[in-house]
């Protein structure tokens, strides 16, 4: 469970922020700041994972509570969401170590993503205790979107990443079938995810009569 701390000065986006959060499995609010300087007491109290962080608000701004976040040292990951949309603030809140940057209005598809892009990379960094440079641009990787922007029509990114995630807990390759039932979809579509992923490794098993049977697994598993 990752626990989240959400700051963000209008009542009803916290609300809604909120609600948006926790539909997505594995993290809970447990907290939220309605300025920077409130937000900051509460990182040093609570020591969430993960801050979702406005950047326009009273007393104290995002970017100010972001940069003071790194100048402290905490170990918690941010998440910008917010309505600024000009270059230089964009660029200095991921030189600042946002892992990154949702602009208002959003639907809950794009936190979705969001949220599950940094478990996939918090889950691959507890993998290892050293990386190589292979494992470190995999792990680069996840949070980009040029995959998404691959996939042909009618499949997204979310569905995508939710296979990727089963096929990494998987020792031994899996069928189609079996990847359909982990995730919960057709099993015509998870041949179609499968086969379009240069990630994934197909394994042709031949069996006594009858055909032979595709079966999956991740590269470098």
């Amino acid at each position: 469970m990752y626990r989240v701390l959400l700051i963000e000065d209008d009542p009803m986006v916290q609300e809604v922020n909120r609600q948006f959060i926790e539909q997505v499995k594995g993290f809970k609010v447990i907290g939220i700041a309605g300025n920077g300087i409130k937000g900051m007491h509460m990182i040093r109290k609570l020591q969430p994972d993960l801050a979702i962080i406005d950047i326009y608000m009273p007393h104290q701004d995002g970017l100010e509570t972001l940069q003071n976040i790194r100048t402290e040292g905490h170990a918690v990951d941010v998440i910008a969401i917010t309505a600024a949309s000009d270059i230089d603030t964009v660029r200095r809140v991921l030189q600042n170590g946002a892992f990154d940057y949702i602009m208002k209005p959003f639907k809950f598809e794009r936190l979705q993503q969001s949220l599950e892009k940094y478990h996939s990379f918090r889950q691959k960094l507890k993998e290892k205790e050293t990386l190589t440079q292979q494992d470190l641009d995999n792990l680069l990787q996840i949070n980009k979107v040029e995959a998404r922007n691959r996939l042909p029509k009618g499949l997204n990114d979310i569905t995508l990443q939710k296979i990727i995630h089963y096929l990494c807990q998987q020792t031994e390759p899996v069928s189609a079938e079996e990847v359909a039932e982990g995730v919960g979809i057709a099993r015509v579509t998870a041949r179609r995810y499968l086969e379009k992923q240069q990630k994934v490794t197909l394994d042709v098993q031949y069996g006594g009569i009858g055909r032979p049977v595709n079966r999956y697994i991740m590269k470098n598993a």
